[in-house]
């Protein structure tokens, strides 16, 4: 492969950049509903039919009460949103191996575009509603960590413009990120929430065609593949580090985990949403946590070339740090407005974005960080399945947000909130602490 102009990037990062951008229109736009519409339908309906309209619902709701107790609709719904936004996590450890070893990067996001998109029209149809969150968790798995993957593909070892480009990557997500629930949202709560849920797949089926039509720009499947045919043989004490990298960003992943879960039905409560005669949907909240996401980037990537030019660029770990102090202040933003206006719609339909204005820039210091850290110095061929890795550390937060939004209702919001301020916190100090032992070694020339 012809190495790229130094000040210039592959052609395959923008095509890895825009299947993302579709992939997460469909992704976000399908999730900014779900607990909304299993809170406001599918359970109250599930009621009066003991669940068995819903293939499997009343087994898992039966088996889910056997590990944690009874459960509300509200708890109940939220372990069922920990546990889908867990699993869609765990699987790329599986995707990624499946890449590297059996049918290559490039058939196996494929495979996984196509399962997502079935698993989004499923969703359409309310008998199907676990199948399709099924099939959603096993196509993530297939594309999510081989996509990703594929960025770090394009670059030589030592090309500096690799951590650039997962910054350029991730505005592609975020796009996504801002648009389906845009969309989606005001489609499923205006006009129906299967339309909603059918939008989405729409979304994952462009994001297809846009892949295969990029095809020969996509970097070659296999180890070797670099840029300029060279293989970075990382040592395996790296892997220490990275892993150590994984556990830290657990500490922003969890508590902004509840931006999906708990987040909707808690500014759902608080804030009169009325603007100019009709109700903003709450979606729109969720929207515009890939709008801030977006228009921070440039922002972001001016700081970090300001820095590198005069060597003062952070590390990995430091950044990471950066982050999760930007989340526990985001955090704090709620717990104070939940103690302060802990009336139903008090809040001003505009203050709930505040949160992503702290939450979603913070995002950029962690996620894209960590991903540019696993994509330089793993060994190569095991990259795809250490980017499963990182989403595996997902997996971990997720299960462990749902699981601590069970206590929404018992604590009250402002403890709630309050408590994930404190986990994100920690993870700042533990930047702090650790930034020497999770330096990570430079890259080979």
């Amino acid at each position: 492969m012809t190495a790229a102009p130094p000040l210039r990037h592959p052609r395959g990062l923008a095509v890895l950049a825009a299947t993302e951008t579709w992939e997460r229109f469909s992704f976000y736009g399908m999730q900014a509903l779900l607990m909304l519409y299993m809170t406001t339908q599918l359970l109250p309906q599930a009621r009066g039919d003991g669940g068995t309209r819903v293939l499997g619902l009343a087994g898992l709701r039966q088996a889910l009460s056997a590990v944690v107790g009874p459960m509300s609709d509200q708890a109940f719904a939220s372990q069922v949103f920990g546990l889908y936004a867990g699993l869609v996590y765990l699987t790329p450890l599986a995707g990624g191996l499946i890449g590297d070893r059996l049918l290559g990067g490039r058939r196996t996001v494929l495979i996984g575009a196509g399962l997502m998109a079935m698993g989004h029209l499923l969703l359409a149809l309310q008998p199907f509603f676990l199948v399709a969150l099924v099939l959603l968790i096993a196509g993530s798995g297939c594309l999510k960590g081989n996509i990703a993957t594929q960025v770090g593909r394009l670059y030589a070892p030592a090309d500096q413009r690799r951590d650039q480009a997962y910054l350029w990557f991730n505005l592609g997500i975020n796009i996504g990120a801002f648009a389906g629930p845009l969309v989606c949202g005001f489609l499923g709560q205006d006009a129906g929430w299967h339309l909603g849920f059918a939008c989405a797949g729409v979304g994952m089926l462009v994001g297809m065609a846009v892949y295969v039509a990029g095809w020969r720009h996509l970097p070659a499947d296999g180890p070797a593949a670099l840029a300029d045919g060279t293989a970075d043989n990382a040592p395996r004490a790296r892997l220490g580090v990275l892993l150590g990298l994984i556990a830290l960003s657990l500490f922003y992943n969890i508590p902004v985990g509840q931006s999906y879960n708990v987040f909707p039905l808690w500014i759902d409560h608080a804030a009169d949403r009325r603007i100019g005669g009709m109700d903003m949907p709450v979606a729109w909240y969720l929207a515009s946590d890939g709008l801030i996401t977006v228009l921070a980037t440039p922002v972001v990537l001016a700081l970090w070339a300001r820095q590198t030019r005069a060597g003062r660029l952070p590390d990995a770990a430091a950044r990471i740090g950066i982050g999760c102090a930007m989340l526990a202040a985001a955090d704090a933003l709620l717990a104070g407005l939940a103690h302060t206006f802990p009336q139903a719609h008090a809040l001003g339909p505009l203050t709930g974005f505040a949160y992503f204005l702290l939450a979603s820039s913070a995002y950029l210091f962690v996620m894209p960080v960590l991903l540019a850290a696993v994509a330089r110095a793993a060994p190569p061929h095991l990259t795809a399945t250490l980017i499963g890795g990182v989403y595996a550390g997902l997996f971990a937060a997720n299960l462990t947000a749902g699981w601590l939004a069970r206590f929404y209702e018992s604590w009250g919001a402002s403890a709630f909130w309050a408590g994930n301020g404190a986990i994100a916190a920690a993870g700042a100090l533990a930047a702090l602490a650790l930034r020497r032992p999770l330096a990570l070694p430079v890259a080979p020339r």
